[in-house]
């Protein structure tokens, strides 16, 4: 038998990377059970009473990512959607547990309301202009304000959150990286957001005990 020849090695090799790509696209479902499972040791803890959720942030929280996931589907964003999708249903599923916990509540200021006017603003501007990514941006926006009053208490009271959802997120924005085929701003800007935004989260509640272990 004719030994192969590197020519022939190397055809096989170009010809198994486009293979390999699109495996690493399912990494997507590893990063949706990762987010699930710290979801609901964020929800253990809201049912334990050790969480103090304010129902506003994660109630916009679910609803923004839902947003920028129709929007990005209809872009033509396909596996790399799923992880943002699931950044909407984690936090619905901890705004609807959050009502068994007597330690919750309602939080509705100014912030709320300029987030609530971006959300409709961006569903409405997507509606008007046929543009998901102009949606997207305004849903951007509107969930980094969201984010603001978490930030805050998370900053003087880390004690009060829990880093599950957070730290899980993160992992699961990483494989939406691995899923970008179009690499337009409908498919890369939410996961990249969201990637920031975890991360800022984690490092602020954990930050006391990083700063030991760097001593």
């Amino acid at each position: 038998m004719t030994p192969p020849t590197r020519a022939h090695s190397d055809f096989s090799t170009r010809c198994n990377r486009p293979q390999v790509f699109a495996l690493l696209q399912y990494l997507v479902f590893l990063g949706a059970i990762i987010q699930l499972v710290g979801v609901l040791s964020y929800i253990r803890g809201t049912l334990r009473g050790e969480t103090k959720p304010n129902r506003v942030t994660w109630l916009l929280w679910g609803v923004i990512p839902i947003i920028a996931t129709g929007a990005a589907w209809i872009d033509g964003v396909r596996w790399a959607a799923l992880p943002v999708f699931m950044a909407g249903l984690g936090p619905l599923l901890i705004f609807a547990f959050s009502f068994v916990n007597q330690n919750a509540y309602w939080k509705l200021g100014r912030l709320d309301y300029v987030c609530g006017l971006f959300s409709v603003g961006a569903i409405i501007l997507w509606a008007v202009t046929k543009a998901p990514a102009a949606a997207i941006i305004l849903s951007i926006i509107a969930d980094a304000l969201a984010a603001a009053p978490t930030l805050v208490k998370a900053w003087h009271q880390p004690e009060t959150e829990k880093i599950g959802p957070y730290l899980a997120g993160f992992i699961s924005q990483l494989t939406a990286i691995a899923a970008f085929k179009l690499f337009t701003l409908s498919e890369i800007a939410f996961p990249i957001y969201l990637l920031i935004i975890n991360a800022t989260l984690f490092l602020i509640i954990k930050r006391n005990t990083l700063f030991k272990l760097s001593r």
